[in-house]
């Protein structure tokens, strides 16, 4: 038999609250900032301090520590070799399956699902939204990526094999980004915080995360607002289905722009 969860209060101002600081603290020092041993030792003491406070948070913290220690060990980049991409292909992939089964398997809890099919057709204002995040990565990637010089962080896509490795790439990172920091982190966080609070907390971590990725100069004022809004739209869908849509379009939009960015004759329909 599975364990019967009851609600745990959510209180935004509570010692709960500082384990989880120092977990999104070290998301910021292992990808925004590099320093893996710092970043580490905040890992820890969340856990340790988590422990002591509250043994539940501290039991769920530690299923995000996991993913984020097994992300940090591989380079995280846009080289797009075989190798390079089996290799963070992996890591990413056991990011997201060691909690779930953990989770699922070891604590005997059912917090972290993948709503794929949930039976509800999107209404008028969630297919306009999709429209509208056409038209801002339109207005916007463009002016971000090629005016900081940002998309050099991502590689020439001229050559065929690397157009289609690119395509790929964007676009498998952007699933698994719904996969770990929505339907996992978020989801794990509200469990104990309240959700606009959990939102703030794991956007922190997947916007230091896509800083490593390649969304650097003044990315974080892109990507923050981005990871809000996808936690906040998970919360009113309830949908991986819809949110992983928004993210595709989106990282479409992205994946045209890197292109012509490198080669500035192809796809010269962009504002900049």
């Amino acid at each position: 038999m599975r364990t019967i969860l009851t609600e745990p209060p959510r209180t935004a101002l509570s010692w709960k609250l500082l384990p989880a600081l120092l977990l999104s603290a070290s998301g910021v020092l292992l990808f925004g900032v590099g320093n893996d041993p710092v970043g580490y030792g905040l890992l820890a003491l969340a856990l340790i301090t988590a422990a002591i406070i509250d043994p539940a948070l501290a039991r769920h913290l530690a299923l995000i520590a996991v993913g984020l220690v097994i992300i940090s060990l591989v380079p995280l980049n846009a080289d797009l070799s075989i190798q390079h991409m089996v290799l963070m292909g992996g890591a990413l992939g056991l990011a997201v399956l060691v909690p779930w089964l953990t989770s699922r398997f070891a604590y005997r809890e059912e917090i972290i699902k993948f709503p794929v099919n949930t039976g509800r057709k999107w209404p008028l204002a969630a297919k306009l939204y999709l429209i509208g995040v056409v038209a801002l990565g339109y207005l916007i990637l463009p002016v971000y990526l090629i005016s900081t010089g940002v998309y050099q962080n991502w590689p020439d896509a001229s050559d065929p094999i690397i157009f289609w490795r690119l395509f790929l790439g964007v676009n498998a990172v952007g699933i698994w980004d719904e996969l770990f920091f929505i339907c996992t982190t978020f989801t794990l966080l509200r469990r104990h915080f309240p959700d606009w609070l959990a939102n703030v907390l794991q956007a922190v971590i997947f916007s230091s995360f896509l800083w490593e990725i390649g969304y650097q100069a003044w990315g974080p004022l892109l990507t923050f607002p981005f990871a809000l809004l996808q936690g906040y739209t998970f919360k009113l869908t309830k949908s991986l289905t819809y949110v992983v849509s928004v993210h595709l379009i989106f990282d479409f939009v992205l994946f045209l722009v890197l292109v012509h960015a490198h080669n500035r004759d192809w796809l010269a329909v962009f504002l900049y």
